[in-house]
């Protein structure tokens, strides 16, 4: 007997629900089948039939042989099946409406996750933040809040999908404010050159809520690439600090030579001078003395920034500091007296003599004697790689020793700064 009634209402469930009607036929055929092998008279292997054309509901009693082939088959419907259809549709077919809905909507957001979309502030608490996404809701954990946020009801917000769990009351969706990836989906919103393929995001880091830096580099020489991700005016940067309620986010060009790169992560600070000690993976960075807090940053932020950036190791040192171990490698005196062994100085700030290293021996006059002399002025007059420094005045003590004098420490010294 054809049922069109309930066909239609059938098809307006699964066009409400955004479910297919085929599957929804199939998952009332399962229910009307278990309900059906509860009666006393049921038989032993059976299956349930609907038209999908007239929706005509028919039970088959099988008879199956030892591999479990058909070879007999019966119309078993009962008289009342009608009846029977009828409630269990109306107790089993709002139940799996949802489950059907909970396995669309988790296949829909597992693929989603490393994506970022918006969602509406609905509940806020001490464990979490809860954000409606449409058709499901997500939360955002008290750890995965930026720390001085705080999002009113109703609020919209950009959170990057960390995970998607599978639970029995639907997909548990975990969102993050804090992920350096937000950062990147942001730049890829707003900079149609990084969505294209155009330029590149090659590295980023992150403290959120205070500072990014990221690191850009194009794939066609015609594209600047820092220029494209800042904009106009950095119209373009300046949508992304908002979303990120006021996040200071640093562009910088990438750079395959290392050197350049760290150059470059330091940013705003002008570094005069990297060396590299590529087996330690640490990079000393000399700046101008006024730029040493600037390189630094707030609580060491801008140096750490950039270590993570370019996953060196970072020691940042001044000019002054930057001559330490400065090797002195002539001294002339008075006397004709030549000084033939090297001795390391280091200065501070001021100019001042803070250690000396090694102390000036082996002084040899041209008769072989051993001569004391006692270091008055040295003056540094070049602090390139193989600094040199040349005494300016050197008195020598009149000792002339036998075999058993011993070599005496330098008793004073004072470096000054070349103006």
């Amino acid at each position: 007997m054809a049922n069109f009634e309930f066909l239609e209402a059938l098809g307006q469930i699964a066009r409400d629900q955004n479910i297919d009607e085929g599957e929804l036929l199939v998952a009332l055929a399962n229910a009307l089948l278990a309900a059906y092998k509860r009666r006393p008279d049921s038989a032993e292997d059976a299956e349930v039939e609907i038209n999908p054309e007239t929706g005509e509901i028919k039970v088959w009693g099988l008879e199956l042989d030892l591999e479990g082939n058909v070879t007999k088959e019966w119309d078993a419907t009962p008289d009342d099946f009608g009846r029977i259809a009828a409630q269990t549709a109306k107790q089993v077919l709002m139940q799996l409406i949802r489950d059907i809905q909970r396995r669309q909507m988790y296949e829909e957001f597992a693929n989603r996750e490393g994506d970022i979309v918006s969602g509406t502030v609905q509940q806020n608490d001490n464990r979490y933040t809860l954000l409606d996404l449409g058709r499901v809701e997500a939360l955002l954990p008290q750890a995965e809040q930026i720390a001085f946020e705080r999002y009113e009801h109703g609020a919209r917000i950009k959170v990057y999908i960390v995970e998607v769990r599978k639970t029995n009351k639907g997909p548990q969706i975990v969102v993050s404010r804090t992920h350096p990836a937000l950062v990147a989906k942001l730049f890829e919103i707003e900079v149609p050159e990084i969505a294209n393929g155009i330029v590149e995001i090659k590295a980023l880091a992150r403290e959120p809520g205070h500072r990014s830096k990221i690191a850009v580099a194009s794939n066609d020489g015609q594209v600047d690439p820092v220029g494209a991700c800042v904009g106009a005016r950095g119209s373009r940067v300046r949508n992304i600090t908002n979303e990120l309620r006021s996040e200071r986010i640093d562009v910088v060009p990438y750079s395959d030579d290392p050197i350049e790169f760290i150059q470059a992560a330091l940013q705003p600070a002008r570094v005069r001078e990297v060396r590299l000690d590529e087996v330690e993976g640490i990079a000393t960075v000399i700046v101008h003395d006024q730029q040493l807090s600037l390189a630094i940053g707030k609580e060491g932020q801008n140096a750490r920034l950039a270590a993570r950036l370019t996953g060196w190791r970072i020691d940042i040192r001044s000019e002054n500091e930057g001559v330490e171990e400065e090797v002195v490698e002539e001294v002339w005196v008075e006397g004709d007296v030549v000084v033939d062994e090297t001795v390391a100085v280091v200065t501070s700030a001021d100019g001042d003599v803070v250690v000396v290293d090694d102390v000036i021996t082996d002084l040899v006059d041209e008769s072989g004697e051993v001569t004391e002399v006692e270091v008055v002025e040295v003056t540094v007059v070049d602090v390139d790689d193989e600094a040199a420094t040349v005494a300016d005045e050197v008195v020598a003590d009149e000792v002339v020793a036998d075999d058993e004098v011993e070599d005496e420490a330098v008793q004073d010294v004072v470096v000054e700064d070349e103006a």
